[in-house]
């Protein structure tokens, strides 16, 4: 990055674990967002979360910190000068400054996904309250995609004109793609272990899919609340033989096991905002099949409209499946450039022309 000019902007973002410390969907967009920005030598931007901090980043503290320390930490002042202050979760971060504008990266409804993994009614009532009262004092919204846009105003009451839908980029060096293995056919699902992920649906359109494709294999990489429950599934189902829960994986041995999969699958069952991971699996040159949930759609239109099946519908989805195992899918070659349309430099041009209109 070149130089700095003394009016150059200054941005400080906010999040909750660095993604070195918490592999997920927000904490690399967080990430990814965080270095794409750092490279415009007309601004200077720090960011702060929970855990290992990326270059030129900041911890509040370790991840492993109890509720209470970690709220604390997060409201420690604020660099003595900004313009911006981008903040990626509500329950995290000091307030803005006076003068600073406040940008709210609404990557989905705490509240409601906390009631979709089944937490008592209370503490939905506490996190809803807490979302509304951080979201009110903001002076623009960022969402992935229209429906979390359209969720946003109708959720919360925030005005449309507010809301700005900027698409995520993807990260073109991490994900690299390469040709089709030989072998048995392997559908990979990258996903945190949460009901609302669909997971169990997947599980129940796998017996229908080696029915068709005997020799066809299942891996499933990531951690959440409800693997016990998987495991249990998949041994009521009994395809052991063909199912694997990979648990969680690093972004290197992510990019190997999207290297020896054939297809990708995102089952998601409700309040999907985008979906990076199917952008990391185009970008590695395989198909993702996604359901017609949330932003899900919008990571593969213009490519091919029949990667799209109906949410929490086992028949469909191992219809689709069966197909793309047989031959029916995007080539590595169109998979990857369709990734490439998704790029971070220009999600960042476009964050760093919200955050000028914001403050003027």
């Amino acid at each position: 990055m070149t130089g700095q000019s003394s009016s150059a902007l200054s941005v400080h973002m906010t999040g909750s674990e660095w993604f070195r410390t918490l592999p997920s969907g927000l904490s690399r967009y967080f990430s990814n967002l965080f270095a794409a920005l750092r490279e415009h030598s007309d601004t200077r931007v720090c960011a702060s979360a929970f855990g290992e901090p990326d270059p030129g980043g900041t911890a509040w503290a370790c991840a492993g910190a109890s509720l209470p320390r970690r709220v604390r930490a997060s409201r420690d002042r604020l660099p003595r000068h900004i313009d911006i202050l981008d903040r990626h979760f509500a329950l995290y971060g000091p307030p803005a400054p006076s003068g600073a504008a406040l940008i709210t990266h609404f990557h989905g409804p705490w509240a409601m996904e906390s009631a979709a993994a089944g937490q008592g009614a209370a503490a939905v009532a506490v996190k809803r309250l807490i979302e509304i009262a951080r979201y009110r004092r903001s002076t623009r919204f960022v969402v992935l995609s229209q429906c979390f846009g359209d969720l946003l105003s109708a959720r919360y009451g925030v005005v449309p004109a507010r809301v700005s839908v900027i698409p995520p980029g993807v990260d073109l060096r991490a994900f690299v793609a390469t040709p089709i293995l030989d072998g048995p056919p392997r559908v990979l699902c990258v996903r945190r272990l949460e009901r609302r992920m669909g997971i169990d649906i997947l599980l129940d359109a796998w017996p229908l899919v080696r029915a068709a494709v005997p020799q066809a294999r299942l891996d499933i990489a990531g951690t959440g609340s409800v693997a016990g429950e998987l495991a249990d599934q998949i041994s009521a189902l009994g395809v052991e033989s063909s199912v694997t829960l990979l648990g969680p994986k690093s972004e290197t041995e992510l990019a190997a096991a999207y290297r020896d999969a054939t297809v990708t699958v995102v089952p998601t069952r409700s309040l999907e905002g985008f979906g990076l991971i199917a952008l990391e699996s185009l970008a590695s040159g395989r198909a993702p099949i996604v359901t017609d949930v949330g932003g899900l759609p919008d990571s593969v239109r213009g490519l091919a409209p029949d990667l799209i099946v109906r949410k929490e519908d086992p028949a469909a989805l191992a219809e689709r499946l069966i197909g793309a195992l047989q031959g029916d899918r995007p080539s590595v070659d169109q998979c990857r450039a369709h990734a490439e349309s998704f790029s971070w430099s220009l999600a960042a041009e476009r964050h760093l022309a919200l955050y000028r209109e914001a403050l003027s």
